[in-house]
């Protein structure tokens, strides 16, 4: 095992002072901001997270879950209560613990595709503190052969490399799958970007629509007699008119006086013509969809895919969070196991997740009652490690 308390007081070595390698570069970082394409990370992250309520609800709710599933660290004859890695997870930096670290990983995984955790102090020792890194200033540097040989850290100009030609890399990187790309994942957003934008877009019409008295808009029409057209000056007085009395929400209510062959022809549909909450309600629903919420969850009406509440809590967790929170801790410890060459196995402890407490005692008691199966059969069946002998 490796030691994660080198360097400290009263060991006789010289205290290290340890930061994360992009500190100075974040340090320098202004509020200036690059011109983005509609599809990259940042501009989905903007639109599907920050200005849409179910997908910020969404990626809450499924990061936070996850995070919150307590883990478990085991070999192939025993379960660790206690463990260096399990030290370093516990108190990952000054700044963090283990659910707020895991939480900005999911988070960054679930709105990128992409999550990167830097070791700092790595250099073929153990790592004394853990930093998740944003992943849209991360960019991959491939080698010859295609594999990755370095990271570069991008914060409004200032560049770091990691380099990742070692036998273990100082950056772990987890990605979703992407069909068409070797090097990044595919971000739940990119597939529910067309709802998002039709859920934003309805949210920014009904705002107009309230502010115009939730009228739909319209033209007046002139009929003067012989076909004359208005003068200028009456053009000018009209519109003034239409602007300071019959425009905007304070103004909702006020009838509108027309005269002299002045006629109101609406040319807008009405909320109901658009059949505008079904539109808006459906494209919410997609959202869930794509990042695999139940929108039961989220309150979303219209949805009768699960009899009740509970059942609802069960598919999400069984679905999505339980996959997500095993392949993200897999990956954590193989990749900090390998700094010790301990063959451990990081995961989640599914007998301490509420939601599905049911499931798991009706597989206890399954598994109790199977009288063909050994013991270590059983172990294996509920995930445990095997039993060590008294010998």
């Amino acid at each position: 095992m490796f030691d994660f308390l080198r360097g400290r007081k009263g060991d006789g070595h010289v205290p290290e002072t340890k930061a994360s390698a992009t500190g100075p570069l974040v340090a320098y970082t202004s509020g200036g901001r690059a011109a983005w394409s509609p599809r990259d990370a940042v501009s989905l992250t903007k639109t599907g997270f920050a200005n849409n309520p179910v997908g910020f609800r969404a990626v809450k709710l499924i990061a936070e879950a996850a995070a919150a599933i307590p883990l478990v660290l085991q070999d192939d004859t025993e379960r660790f209560d206690v463990h260096p890695l399990l030290s370093i997870l516990s108190r990952p930096n000054p700044a963090q613990r283990q659910a707020e670290l895991l939480e900005a990983l999911f988070g960054q995984l679930i709105l990128t595709g992409n999550g990167y955790v830097e070791a700092v102090g790595a250099g073929g020792t153990a790592p004394v503190e853990l930093h998740v890194l944003r992943s849209d200033r991360m960019a991959v540097v491939p080698g010859r052969d295609g594999w990755p040989v370095a990271y570069d850290y991008t914060v409004s100009g200032r560049k770091h490399r990691f380099d990742a030609s070692g036998e273990i890399s100082p950056i772990c990187h987890i990605k979703s799958f992407h069909p068409q790309d070797d090097h990044y994942g595919l971000s739940p957003l990119q597939a529910a970007a067309q709802a998002i934008d039709v859920h934003n877009s309805a949210s920014r019409w009904s705002k107009a629509l309230l502010d115009n008295a939730a009228r739909p808009s319209g033209a007046i029409v002139y009929k003067g007699s012989d076909g004359a057209s208005m003068t200028p000056e009456q053009y000018d007085r009209l519109s003034s008119e239409i602007e300071t009395n019959h425009q905007g929400a304070r103004n909702a209510g006020r009838p509108m006086l027309l005269e002299g062959g002045l006629d109101w022809k609406p040319m807008g549909f009405s909320p109901s013509d658009m059949e505008f909450h079904k539109t808006k309600e459906a494209a919410a629903r997609e959202i869930a969809l794509a990042f695999g919420v139940p929108p039961m969850l989220l309150g979303i009406p219209g949805d009768a895919t699960y009899a009740n509440y509970a059942e609802a809590n069960r598919a999400f967790y069984r679905l999505t969070v339980l996959p997500l929170a095993a392949r993200v801790s897999a990956a954590l410890g193989g990749w900090l196991g390998a700094f010790s060459g301990d063959r451990v196995a990081l995961k989640p402890d599914l007998d301490q997740v509420p939601a599905l407490a049911s499931e798991r005692e009706a597989q206890w008691s399954r598994v109790a009652n199977a009288a063909f199966l050994s013991t270590a059969e059983k172990r294996r069946m509920l995930g445990l490690p095997a039993e060590v002998s008294d010998e």
